[in-house]
C-alpha cells in the first residue's frame, strides 16, 4: 500500500499533538497521586463521556465486528449489544453511588464494604489480578489488532507496529496521567469518528461494490442484515441472543462493561465533579458506544465479504501477514487498504488513535491499581505523592512491556474475548448486589473470583484432556452457563454460611454511599435511630430500560435507514426520540 507524503503528513501531526498534551499536562498531573489518577476530581460529564467512548474504540472492536459480521452476520454483535444493559443500570443507579463512596479506585471499595484481612487480600489479590493479569491480556488484544492493521496496511513488522505505538502512548500517559489521557481521547475522538465513517462511505462506493444497494442485495451479503438471528434457529439463537440478553450481560465480568460498573468506567465517574456529572458521563458513553459508532464497521464488515469472501483470499492478497494471524479480523484493515490519498492518512491516524487511546486509559487504570491498592495500602503507607508519581510512571512502562511481549503470542482477538468472558461467568451478579443486600461478605467475592477461575480453566485446558466428550464450537455457550451457574451457587452457599461483616463497617459504608434500603433492612431493624434511604430504584430501574429501549431503537433506527426500509426506520426513530424526552425528564428528577 502507497502511504503519501500527505499521508505521512497527517500521522506524524497526530503523534506530535499526542505527545504535546502529555507534556503540557505534565507538571499539574505530577502534583499528587490523586491529581495522577483522578485529574482532582472536577471533571466534567461531557469530556469523560467522550474519553469513555474514545477507550471503548480500540482497534481490535472493528477487527472484532468484523469477524462477528463474516461469521454470524450483524445479528451476532448481540454478543456485545447486549452490554448495553448493564451500562445503562450503572448509568441510573450505580454512577452516583461510585461518585458517594470518593474512593480513588475501585478496589478501595473492598475496604469500605468488607472489613478485616479477607478485605484487604481482596484488595491486594486483585490489584495485582486486574491491574496487572487482566489488564495486560487486554492491552495485549489491542496491540494485536494494531500488528494486524498495521501489517496489513503498511507492511509493518509486528516488532516495529509494537515500538511506535508503545513510545508515544507510554509518553504522554506517565507525563499527563488521567488528566492527559482524557485531553489526548477528546482529541482522539473526533479523528477516529470521522475517519470511521469517511472509510465506510469510500469504500461503499469501491467499482467492486458500486452502491450501498449493491452491496445489500450481493449474495455474499444478503443473508447477513438481519439485526435480530432467525427465532427458527435455535443453533444461532441460543448463543447469539438468548445467553447475551437473558444471562451474560449482568453474570459475566468484562472491562468497560462490568455489572455495577468498576475498572475504568469507576475512574472516569470517580473523577467527575459531582454526581450528576458520573450520571451524565455514563449515559453519555452508552447512546455514542452503542448507537452511534457500530454502522461503519459493519458496513466495511459486509462489503468485505465481496471483495474477500474467504480467508484464503486474504491469504492471497497478503502473503506478508504470519499464518498464526490471519483470520476473518484481517478483513477490517484489508479493506481499509483500497483507500486513497488523504483520506488513508486520517484513517491511519484514527486507528492509531483507537490504539493509543485505550492503551493510555489502561496503563492509567493499570498503574492506579499498583499504586493505590498495592503499593500504598501494603508496601509504602506513608510514601510520599512525588514517589507515588514515579511509582506510577514506572507501572505505566512495565505494563506496556508486559502487554507487548503477550500481543505477540496471541492470534485472535474473539479467542480472548471470549476467554475474558468465561474467567468472569457468574461474579457479575456480586457487583450488582453488593451495594444493596448487606449479607454479602469478603468471602462471597473471594469463592466466587476462586471458583470462577477454576472453571474456565477447567473447561479451556482439562476438560477434553479427561476423555470427556469435547463441547461443540458451536454450543461454546454451554460453558459460559456451567461456569454462570457453578460460580452463582458456590458464592450464595458461601455467602449464607459465612459470617456478615461487622455492624459498625456495614452502618459506615450505608451511611457514606446511601443506596436504597429494602436490602438492608435486617440490618438496620438493629438500629432503630438509623435514618432509612428510601432512595428511587423502582424510578432507576425504569430508566434504565427506557434507556436501553431508547439506544437499541436508535441503533436499529440507523440499520434500517442503511437498509432502505423508511417505515421501519421512522418508527425506530420515533421509539428512540421519545425514550430520549422520558429519559432526560427522568434524569431531572434523579436525587
Amino acid at each position: 500500500m502507497n502511504i503519501s507524503v500527505i499521508d505521512w503528513a497527517i500521522i506524524i501531526a497526530f503523534f506530535v499533538i499526542s505527545m504535546l498534551i502529555g507534556i503540557l499536562t505534565s507538571k499539574t498531573a505530577g502534583k499528587s497521586a490523586k491529581e495522577f489518577f483522578l485529574s482532582g476530581r472536577n471533571m466534567p460529564w461531557w469530556l469523560l463521556g467522550v474519553s469513555m467512548v474514545a477507550t471503548t474504540f480500540s482497534a481490535d472492536t472493528p477487527n472484532l465486528v468484523t469477524d462477528i459480521v463474516r461469521k454470524d452476520g450483524v445479528s451476532g454483535n448481540w454478543v456485545w449489544w447486549a452490554f448495553l444493559l448493564t451500562g445503562m443500570l450503572t448509568v441510573f443507579v450505580y454512577a452516583k453511588l461510585w461518585r458517594r463512596s470518593e474512593v480513588t479506585t475501585d478496589l478501595e471499595f473492598y475496604e469500605i464494604r468488607y472489613g478485616g484481612k479477607p478485605a484487604a487480600f481482596l484488595r491486594a489479590f486483585r490489584a495485582l489480578y486486574l491491574g496487572v493479569f487482566f489488564n495486560v491480556v487486554i492491552m495485549a488484544t489491542v496491540l494485536l489488532a494494531a500488528i494486524k492493521i498495521f501489517g496489513t496496511m503498511m507492511g509493518l513488522s509486528p516488532f516495529t507496529t509494537l515500538l511506535l505505538v508503545s513510545v508515544v502512548t507510554v509518553i504522554y500517559s506517565s507525563l499527563g496521567g488521567l488528566r492527559g489521557v482524557l485531553l489526548t481521547d477528546f482529541f482522539q475522538f473526533f479523528i477516529a469518528i470521522v475517519g470511521s465513517f469517511g472509510a465506510a462511505i469510500y469504500i461503499v462506493g469501491l467499482p467492486e461494490i458500486g452502491t450501498l444497494d449493491n452491496l445489500l442485495a450481493h449474495p455474499n451479503v444478503s443473508d447477513k442484515l438481519n439485526l435480530i438471528p432467525d427465532f427458527s434457529d435455535w443453533n444461532l439463537l441460543i448463543p447469539l441472543f438468548i445467553m447475551p440478553i437473558a444471562i451474560q450481560w449482568w453474570a459475566t465480568w468484562y472491562p468497560g462493561a462490568e455489572p455495577g460498573g468498576g475498572g475504568y468506567i469507576a475512574q472516569r465517574m470517580l473523577s467527575a465533579k459531582d454526581e450528576k456529572n458520573a450520571i451524565g458521563a455514563t449515559l453519555l458513553f452508552n447512546v455514542a458506544h452503542y448507537a452511534l459508532r457500530p454502522w461503519p464497521w459493519i458496513i466495511i464488515a459486509l462489503a468485505s465479504l465481496i471483495v474477500f469472501p474467504q480467508v484464503s483470499d486474504l491469504q492471497a492478497a497478503f502473503p506478508h501477514i504470519p499464518t498464526d494471524k490471519l483470520g476473518n479480523d484481517l478483513a477490517y484493515s484489508a479493506m481499509l487498504t483500497y483507500l486513497p490519498t488523504g483520506l488513508i492518512g486520517i484513517v491511519m491516524a484514527s486507528l492509531i488513535a483507537a490504539v493509543m487511546s485505550t492503551i493510555s486509559t489502561h496503563l492509567n487504570w493499570g498503574s492506579s491499581y499498583v499504586v493505590n491498592d498495592f503499593y500504598m495500602r501494603f508496601i509504602k503507607k506513608d510514601a510520599s505523592d512525588k514517589e507515588l508519581v514515579m511509582i506510577g510512571r514506572v507501572s505505566t512502562v512495565g505494563l506496556m512491556v508486559l502487554a507487548a511481549f503477550l500481543a505477540l503470542a496471541l492470534s485472535n482477538a474473539l479467542e480472548a474475548f471470549n476467554i475474558l468472558l468465561q474467567i468472569g461467568a457468574g461474579t457479575g451478579l456480586i457487583f450488582i448486589l453488593r451495594w444493596f443486600w448487606w449479607r454479602i461478605n469478603s468471602y462471597t467475592e473471594i469463592s466466587a473470583m476462586v471458583i470462577s477461575f477454576v472453571v474456565a480453566v477447567y473447561f479451556e485446558s482439562i476438560h477434553d484432556k479427561l476423555g470427556f466428550l469435547p463441547i461443540p464450537a458451536e454450543m461454546g455457550y454451554l460453558k459460559l452457563l456451567l461456569g454462570v451457574t457453578i460460580t452463582t451457587i458456590t458464592w450464595i452457599f458461601v455467602t449464607l454460611f459465612t459470617k456478615p461483616e461487622k455492624d459498625e463497617v456495614l452502618l459506615a459504608f450505608y451511611r457514606k454511599v446511601k443506596p436504597a434500603s429494602f436490602g438492608w433492612q435486617k440490618l438496620l431493624d438493629r438500629y432503630p435511630e438509623e435514618q432509612r434511604e428510601v432512595g428511587q430504584l423502582p424510578m432507576e430501574i425504569g430508566l434504565m430500560l427506557i434507556g436501553s429501549f431508547m439506544v437499541y431503537a436508535a441503533l436499529f433506527a440507523a440499520g434500517f435507514w442503511i437498509y432502505g426500509n423508511i417505515l421501519a426506520g421512522t418508527i425506530a426513530s420515533i421509539i428512540a426520540a421519545t425514550g430520549a424526552v422520558l429519559v432526560f425528564r427522568g434524569w431531572k428528577k434523579m436525587k
